[in-house]
């Protein structure tokens, strides 16, 4: 396993600065944006700022838990266009329509807060929402991209949760409550699930191994976030011939000294390069790191 210390995790910055032709894709997921948490906001337009100055740059992927918590379109789709002007999403949108007006493809998974975003929103910007497992070809590898949570199978009552709220049908009766009452709703939820992880094992809310190999089997390679411990994991698939197959965790985005008014976020993401030399595109984790 190569953890995020590991010298072999280079610095994003460095790559983009060095390398900004080579860049073909970027995999992002877990930075939990809300209106609370300026830093992360402002961190990610950053980011979208030099994805857009990536010439050769072909796909964006943000794979789940965009958002703290989202309630709904028409959360932002209901808005006056005074109320747009002054909303935190909208520069967020207005620099994401610059990104795919230069060919770039953005696409949205759901993660477990925010599993209501819907097609509209990413209209908006030219997005496309993506359902899980989604397969890419990156090189000669077959990756299978998801959020994560899918995987934590033995936490049982999440599982189970789960189930249940991803249900199309109880996703449709949830978006025909009043948004007042979807907004209470997604409070309490928050506030349940940060009283769980108080009472639940770290391993419990981890992966379980019998369901990786599972997602494994079909593919090359395994990229989810969720878990917020990134890593490679060297997964084997077959005890008695030892053959491995990579699992990549990306990680959450996170405020570093929070306190101070020097502030920085940091994250774990995945970016595919490629050279004309090469011929052959690779993918590897990178750190994010800028000042907010």
């Amino acid at each position: 396993m190569m953890l995020i210390n590991d010298s072999a995790v280079i610095d994003y910055s460095h790559l983009i600065t060095t390398r900004p032709y080579d860049v073909r894709r970027v995999v992002i997921s877990d930075l939990h944006l809300s209106a609370d948490e300026p830093a992360l906001v402002q961190a990610f337009l950053a980011l979208v700022d030099d994805l857009i100055a990536l010439p050769n740059l072909t796909e964006f992927y943000i794979l789940g838990d965009w958002f703290d918590a989202w309630v709904g379109d028409d959360s932002y789709l209901s808005l006056t266009a005074v109320e747009v002007k002054q909303h935190w999403l909208t520069p967020i949108i207005d620099k994401l329509t610059q990104l795919s007006a230069q060919g770039c493809q953005i696409k949205v998974m759901h993660g477990n807060r925010d599993f209501l975003i819907g097609q509209s929103f990413c209209d908006l910007f030219h997005g496309e929402l993506i359902t899980e497992p989604y397969l890419v070809t990156i090189g000669n590898q077959n990756f299978r991209f998801e959020h994560g949570d899918g995987l934590c199978t033995d936490d049982k009552s999440y599982q189970r949760f789960r189930a249940i709220i991803r249900n199309p049908l109880i996703k449709w009766t949830l978006l025909k409550r009043p948004l007042h009452k979807r907004i209470a709703l997604a409070q309490k939820i928050r506030q349940k699930s940060a009283l769980d992880k108080t009472h639940k094992s770290m391993s419990i809310m981890d992966v379980n191994q019998q369901a990786v190999l599972r997602a494994l089997k079909p593919v090359d390679v395994l990229l989810h976030g969720h878990t917020h411990r990134p890593a490679v994991h060297a997964v084997v698939t077959d005890k008695q011939n030892n053959p491995t197959k990579p699992r990549y965790v990306l990680g959450d985005w996170r405020v570093i000294n929070p306190d101070n008014s020097y502030q920085q976020v940091e994250a774990v993401i995945a970016v595919s390069t490629s050279t004309e030399l090469e011929q052959k595109e690779s993918l590897q984790l990178v750190r994010f790191m800028i000042k907010a």
